[in-house]
């Protein structure tokens, strides 16, 4: 894999990882709960070369190699938001296109929605919106929110290998996950601990249940409002594929493109799938 150049912003807030010459014209990556910028890892070379760009892609706040929100706040996605815009204005980028797995590409049509000035175009992969809850259940949301909130944080996970930490990620993991897919991920996310063991550096509040959530409503008017071109590109065997969220998700996007291609729900991860992921984005560029 091409080697990332190492990036900090935000006055040392934020960490990235950059792909590709400084002065071409730059995309904004975003990751998935709980990953990091190496999930770009395997497509932002290919993208760097077939569209002669530069990729940058962040570590959110509380992941990667990004700095932990301090005191005792819960992350909430719409603050996520801030840290787009906090790179954004680092790199001095009046606006860019915004490449977005997950709950990265949840991220993306937040500020492609709230700041559409700032966002030229989406490449949305195996997400598109993000999480909700319907108003009714509103009180029990904030109910396990708060609960989780109150209880000690626990500790992070200890490993005594890197591969040892991979087979963790891999059993664990929300989504079906290969071993060879999540060990860059993986690998960004270790940092060793003075008896020699590997802890990961995650922040674990990120575990904690959201307190409150936008409604499907709100997140479909959200979607309403986005208007630069957008592309979806939905992994066969990804969160999205069968739900009705989803199809509702896209009818409110007017305009999106929309390609599904055989994989899980990273694909563009995937050593065997992240070529066709390359060419959907590419073939999408005006």
């Amino acid at each position: 894999m091409t080697m990332p150049t190492a990036l900090s912003l935000a006055g040392g807030r934020l960490a990235a990882l950059a792909w590709g010459e400084a002065q071409a014209p730059t995309w904004l990556a975003l990751h998935g709960w709980l990953d990091n910028a190496a999930s770009f890892a395997r497509l932002a070379p290919r993208l760097v070369e077939a569209l002669d760009i530069r990729v940058v892609a962040l570590d959110f706040a509380g992941h990667g190699h990004s700095r932990h929100l301090p005191g005792g706040g819960d992350y909430a996605i719409w603050d996520y938001a801030h840290d787009v815009l906090d790179a954004l204005d680092d790199l001095s980028l009046t606006h860019a296109p915004l490449l977005g797995h997950s709950m990265g590409a949840g991220v993306a049509c937040l500020v492609a929605a709230a700041a559409p000035e700032r966002v030229t175009r989406l490449a949305l992969i195996d997400g598109l919106g993000v999480l909700t809850t319907e108003a009714a259940r509103t009180p029990d949301q904030l109910r396990k929110g708060l609960r989780a909130h109150r209880r000690p944080v626990s500790r992070a996970p200890r490993y005594p290998d890197g591969e040892s930490a991979v087979a963790a990620r891999v059993a664990g993991g929300v989504t079906p996950l290969e071993a060879e897919t999540a060990r860059p991920m993986v690998a960004r996310n270790l940092i060793e601990t003075d008896d020699g063991h590997l802890r990961l550096r995650t922040d674990p509040r990120l575990l904690r249940p959201s307190p409150v959530r936008f409604t499907p409503e709100q997140a479909l008017a959200l979607l309403e409002a986005i208007r630069c071109p957008a592309l979806c590109i939905e992994a066969e065997d990804g969160i999205l594929a069968g739900r009705a969220s989803a199809a509702a998700a896209r009818a409110a996007l007017k305009g999106l493109r929309r390609r599904v291609l055989p994989g899980g729900h990273h694909l563009h991860l995937e050593a065997s799938r992240v070529a066709a992921v390359a060419h959907a984005i590419e073939e999408a560029q005006p």
